[in-house]
């Protein structure tokens, strides 16, 4: 009944106790340090069975913190763009104003006053169009990855 041979162990690192924030600090689209954002777009276009988890998960998410006063959140698709490349909007749009200094060159300027004393090498997050196009319903459908190791 007993077999005399050892319980194989796992083999790779240990499971970690973030398994989120661990998989969100690798991540790039749509992460930043204090959000996550999935477009609703690209969410509606998951095959079915993923649609049923995701709805699962946010439901018990939403359960789990309903009682947090949540704001309304706007969120902008935005880029990263040298600060020397914007034109006026997108200037005012990040709080900076350009003037001519007393030697003739363009001096960038932040909302509180602070000097950009290198605008070339300066970026700034401004909003963009969104590149995500709406999926229709019989569009494109993303593959799944490879299953995880089993441990």
């Amino acid at each position: 009944m007993f077999t005399p041979d050892p319980i194989p162990r796992r083999t790779g690192p240990p499971a970690s106790s973030t398994p989120l924030g661990d998989y969100l600090s690798r991540a790039r689209h749509g992460v930043d340090g204090g959000y996550t954002v999935l477009p609703r777009s690209l969410a509606e276009a998951m095959p079915l069975p993923w649609q049923h988890q995701m709805s699962h998960l946010l439901a018990e998410f939403h359960q789990a913190f309903g009682h947090v006063q949540w704001p309304v959140y706007r969120v902008v698709p935005s880029r990263y763009e040298r600060l020397a490349d914007l034109d006026d909007e997108q200037l005012a749009e990040v709080g900076c104003t350009v003037e001519v200094g007393d030697d003739g060159e363009l001096e960038y300027r932040m909302r509180d006053g602070r000097r950009i004393d290198d605008p070339e090498d300066h970026h700034v997050l401004v909003s963009c169009l969104d590149p995500i196009p709406r999926q229709s319903p019989g569009g494109p459908q993303p593959m799944p990855a490879a299953p995880p190791p089993p441990w």
